[in-house]
């Protein structure tokens, strides 16, 4: 299994606890990782899939 990575940061989430993984809410067709870092900074995360960008 691979490690998942969050995407703003490119920092690995494991046992990063209050990271979280979701679909995009505008498309759900790509999965977006956020490490706890990111969440806690607002670093703006990008959809590839849509191009959205969050968070608003």
């Amino acid at each position: 299994m691979e490690a998942k990575v969050c995407g703003a940061t490119k920092r690995r989430i494991d046992n990063d606890q209050g990271a979280v993984i979701f679909m995009c809410p505008q498309c759900g067709k790509q999965e977006i990782v956020r490490s706890v870092f990111a969440r806690k900074n607002a670093i703006k995360y990008h959809c590839s899939a849509c191009n959205f960008t969050g968070p608003n």
